[in-house]
């Protein structure tokens, strides 16, 4: 029987009738055109039963079962013939030997494995196509950018095809790593979406959010010596970027909180180790200590705040002498030493004594306009923090929001008035009741800290400036 053809409308291929059973009906038959040798047809029919395929186009092949009433041994054409072999018969008319099928069980994959199949081969085609450019046949780096996409300005923003990236906008940050961190230095997040731990939600807003890792950044900077910045990296966990960075002895990596204008290959120092030689940071001769700050006042370097001079701009400011930075972590961020004071009372100065010394506290000014007094042995890194301009991005949807974690924010004058001080009443009207937290807190025109704290007021000099509920300056 021979086997229907897929393409129908093929020409070249040997069309044999369906009621041809011996070879010298195939031969006389009038569909039978093929131009093929005599002698070779002559070979194949001394009784020979198998499938020949006869085709010229494309490569698709028509089989056809040959029977013939003499049995005698196969002629081998070209090439041996196993068993079960084929024989194939190209457009001059020569056969050709072609092995039969091997036979075997086909696992069935698992959903799993396909897919991961799927991948790799799709991993490959994209490999193949990047090296088959022309750019990289010439060794030339080729910077693809999308039509729609605007890269010529400070921020990256989108052409609006669709309503989720009309206003989506975000900083370019062409420095940063690409990859993953590292392992090592990160750990599991495990998220509460604000709940404690008889399941009460104390915080509200959050829920969801992609899966993090944790990095865990040093704000110690304890271990001294020059350390090698590898990369500058973003971290899902903060505002601002984080710089990898090595010791040039030890070899050991960790994280460090990046300050603007800090790439890789910088190197960055830690004197926190020097505070306890008070004797030796401090001497006689300034011109040694005019020298120092020259070296040590750089991007990412951390001092105490005794050794920094007045004017500097500083953030990661620790609030005890032995612990981590609290103070000035977030994007773009910055503090400004002000100036040194004592608040110890009836201090006695002498000429031979150094200045710094006699002081106690440094003053320092942060974002909000506030001064803040902080011990003089406390350690701050100079710089600002980096990704100044995370502040003016925008998500361009609320999916993105949700994408970090953040749920969605119902107003107050939406509620009733058991869920919150503002909720109720007939449209907008809240009968000039003043803005309040859904706890009953006030949140405009009130103090939030209490005056006789322990560690409220004492430690401002001069709180940050309001004016319409709006800091100036």
């Amino acid at each position: 029987m021979v086997a229907r053809h897929r393409a129908a409308s093929c020409v070249a291929c040997v069309r044999l009738p369906h009621h041809v059973t011996s070879w010298e009906e195939k031969t006389a038959a009038p569909s039978f055109q093929a131009p093929i040798a005599a002698s070779s047809m002559s070979s194949l029919a001394r009784g020979m039963s198998m499938p020949v395929r006869v085709c010229m186009h494309r490569g698709m092949w028509q089989h056809a079962a040959i029977s013939t009433a003499r049995a005698a041994p196969a002629v081998q054409p070209l090439e041996r013939l196993g068993s079960g072999a084929s024989v194939a018969v190209h457009a001059d008319g020569t056969p050709v030997a072609v092995p039969a099928p091997t036979e075997h069980v086909r696992r069935m994959r698992s959903r799993r494995e396909s897919r991961w199949l799927k991948k790799q081969q799709k991993l490959r085609v994209r490999e193949n196509r990047k090296k088959n450019t022309i750019a990289a046949r010439l060794g030339i780096e080729e910077n693809k950018v999308s039509p729609y996409v605007r890269t010529d300005q400070q921020f990256k923003m989108f052409k609006p095809i669709t309503p989720s990236i009309r206003w989506l906008r975000y900083p370019l940050n062409p420095h940063l790593h690409r990859g993953k961190p590292v392992r090592e230095l990160t750990v599991a997040q495990r998220k509460t979406g604000g709940r404690n731990h008889h399941g009460h939600i104390t915080v509200r807003g959050r829920g969801g959010g992609h899966r993090r890792r944790l990095r865990l950044v040093d704000f110690y900077r304890w271990e001294p010596g020059e350390q090698k910045v590898v990369r500058i990296e973003y971290d899902p966990g903060r505002s601002a970027h984080i710089a990898l960075i090595e010791h040039s002895e030890t070899k050991r990596l960790s994280y460090i909180l990046a300050p603007d204008g800090l790439v890789a290959g910088d190197t960055v120092e830690s004197y926190r180790h020097m505070m306890q030689h008070k004797q030796q940071q401090h001497s006689d001769d300034t011109v040694n200590l005019g020298i120092f700050r020259t070296q040590a006042i750089r991007p990412g370097n951390v001092l105490p705040l005794r050794m920094i001079p007045i004017g500097t701009t500083i953030h990661a400011i620790s609030l005890l002498p032995l612990g981590p930075a609290k103070l000035v972590r977030s994007a773009g961020t910055f503090g400004q030493l002000v100036t040194f004071s004592s608040l110890r009372k009836n201090v006695e100065t002498d000429e031979n004594t150094d200045l710094a010394q006699q002081h106690t506290h440094a003053q320092v000014r942060l974002s909000s306009g506030e001064v803040r007094v902080v011990p003089i042995d406390c350690c701050a890194a100079i710089g600002t923090v980096s990704n100044k301009d995370h502040q003016h991005a925008r998500l361009g949807k609320a999916g993105r929001s949700r994408w970090l974690g953040r749920r969605p924010k119902v107003r107050g004058v939406a509620m009733n008035p058991v869920d919150h001080p503002h909720g109720g009443g007939r449209g907008k009207s809240k009968s000039n009741k003043h803005p309040r937290s859904i706890y009953g807190f006030p949140l405009k025109f009130q103090r939030t800290r209490s005056p006789n704290s322990r560690n409220g007021n004492r430690m401002v000099v001069r709180p940050r400036p309001r004016r319409n509920g709006k800091r100036t300056g």
